[in-house]
């Protein structure tokens, strides 16, 4: 039902249970929050975001508050900017005042708002914080002081993940978030997603970040320093160094890395391409042997310690492939190693991820062989831009190189492993021409393309009717993980991806990217699909050349000792 609201004087058309703030977004009218979230239900927890409305003595969370038929709003009136700067005011009085030197200034919600609100003198003094930091976590950090309560953290982790490691603890003013029993992140659920310091409007909640480590490394003279980089990487940021947003600017990243120090640069699309190789070998064996079905996608880090958590009963359905990273740092440190006369253990392999959870991979016992871990550093997308800044390159006047050989040559189909849906692709690709011995007649699956958080269909080939589905978020793949415990589902290959939409929108990712530049970094994925040449991965030569001079064949020995793991229960202490 159409409804007409006054705001600020001039006439909106509404509609009948909406909010307030809804209505103020449709027509550009920008009001600040800090608790709402898109397409969660609104707590009017902040109170930042309050209006006024006549005839209402108090005023009203927009976030909350339905509009009715007649409603006159004030959305800036005096009394709701005084209101507005006391509620900063008092989120600041017992905030540190560490702005100079925290993880994210210039880029706090809390601070921008100071700013926008003319905060320039403390006129609410109230008791500091003094909570300790977590660093206990691989991972994530988190410092409780700079913690505002607005509890977006807490709704991502339980309703987005189902994965629910982090709580509102005690009442009124001793009110905190965090852990059960305030323990370490470590001892808890937590999966590592950082999806928590995507939402965090403040300092709260940060990567582990190991750009010393990098600095460090190149540093060492006596050592080969090498670099991988997901193939979200290159389209992710673009638009931090005023490129228009969701441009790949491989060529440029790869000079940016040499010219850091790095001896070497690949792109991990390659690692990609073998990952298809092993998986779609994987899936064939397990349909055409009657094996474990529906077999899952092991790339995310994050989905694979979920599984081990909440979903034991399924680890036997995982692939048993390493993801695309840990499958990269393999090959570096051996069959490149071989190729450049240099001992693995002199070479420091140093990967940049989209994700945060791909740190506490690198840390499983069981990447690695001999002591010597298939990744030794691994960093965001935001460790990156920090170290590009900090070694003072232009991206803009750079001159395009190419990746380093072997291991240089990617397909397209490797590089959409960035948004969700694009490993699934990529493997039915092969997977069809494995059982057919001819290629697809159209390589793009649409089916599996898009945002939604759970997309389903059905491929035959050669009258083997396969069913497939794509999921992200953990809380989708729950729902889908129950189902096939009651028997309701009959897919055969499940991909998984535990950030909602992809890397391309990865825990590691810069903060603040709007839906239009993650989409943009999607369109880019797919443009390159469109517009290269080599789509599968089964006709990469650097692969074939692998298999041929080094590894044989998918699921053989040498390729099951370097490429494949296991997984097993993990109990959560707390």
């Amino acid at each position: 039902m159409s409804l007409t609201i006054d705001i600020n004087g001039k006439s909106y058309e509404a509609f009948e249970s909406e909010t307030i703030l809804t209505v103020l977004n449709r027509n550009g009218i920008k009001v600040p929050t800090l608790c709402n979230m898109k397409d969660f239900i609104p707590t009017g927890a902040c109170r930042i975001c309050v209006v006024e409305i006549e005839g209402n003595p108090k005023l009203v969370s927009s976030c909350s508050f339905p509009v009715s038929n007649g409603m006159k709003i004030h959305t800036h009136s005096p009394r709701v900017v005084e209101a507005r700067k006391t509620i900063v005011e008092l989120l600041l009085s017992n905030h540190p005042d560490d702005c100079l030197f925290c993880v994210r200034n210039s880029n706090c919600e809390l601070q921008n708002l100071a700013k926008e609100y003319h905060v320039v003198e403390r006129r609410i003094h109230g008791v500091k914080n003094n909570h300790k930091i977590d660093f206990s976590s691989l991972s994530i950090v988190r410092d409780p002081d700079k913690c505002i309560l607005c509890g977006r953290c807490v709704r991502v982790c339980e309703e987005t993940m189902g994965v629910a490691c982090i709580e509102y603890i005690n009442r009124g003013s001793k009110t905190v978030i965090g852990t059960t029993m305030q323990k370490g992140l470590n001892t808890s659920s937590c999966v590592n997603c950082g999806q928590c310091i995507m939402v965090c409007p403040t300092g709260a909640l940060s990567e582990r970040n190991q750009t010393s480590l990098v600095q460090e490394a190149l540093g060492q003279k006596d050592k080969i320093v090498v670099a991988q980089y997901a193939p979200s990487i290159s389209v992710s940021i673009a638009e931090e160094f005023g490129i228009k947003p969701g441009k790949d600017i491989n060529g440029a990243l790869n000079a940016a890395l040499r010219k850091m120090g790095f001896n070497f640069v690949f792109d991990t699309t390659f690692g990609a391409d073998l990952t298809i190789m092993e998986e779609a070998s994987e899936l064939i064996d397990r349909i055409t042997k009657g094996k474990t079905l529906p077999m899952f996608t092991s790339c995310c880090p994050a989905w694979v310690k979920y599984a081990e958590e909440f979903a034991p009963d399924f680890l036997d359905n995982l692939s048993s492939c390493k993801s695309p990273q840990q499958m990269t740092g393999a090959i570096i440190k051996s069959y490149f190693a071989d190729k450049i006369n240099v001992k693995p253990e002199n070479i420091i392999s140093v990967s940049i991820m989209p994700c945060t959870a791909k740190k506490f991979e690198a840390q499983r016992d069981t990447m690695g062989r001999n002591g010597i871990n298939d990744v030794d550093i691994v960093i965001s997308t935001r460790e990156l831009i920090e170290l590009i800044k900090l070694y003072g390159i232009d991206i803009n006047n750079i001159q395009a190189e190419l990746t380093d050989s072997p291991l240089g040559v990617r397909s397209s189909a490797g590089k959409i492993f960035g948004a969700t849906g694009g490993v699934m692709e990529a493997a039915l690709r092969t997977a069809y021409k494995k059982l057919t011995g001819t290629e697809l007649t159209n390589f793009k699956i649409s089916a599996v393309r898009g945002f939604a958080g759970r997309k389903e269909t059905k491929i035959n080939i050669n009258g083997l009717e396969i069913g497939v589905a794509v999921v992200s978020g953990l809380a989708n793949a729950a729902i889908l993980l129950e189902e096939i415990r009651n028997g309701k589902n009959d897919v055969h290959f499940i991909e998984v991806m535990t950030c909602p939409r992809g890397c391309i929108a990865g825990g590691g990712q810069r903060i603040g990217a709007s839906e239009s530049i993650i989409e943009a970094r999607m369109q880019s994925l797919y443009k390159i699909d469109d517009t290269e040449t080599l789509k599968v991965s089964h006709k990469n030569p650097e692969v074939i050349e692998l298999y041929t001079n080094f590894l044989g064949e998918p699921l053989q020995h040498r390729s099951h000792e370097l490429l494949h793991t296991k997984y097993s229960k993990r109990d959560v202490l707390l």
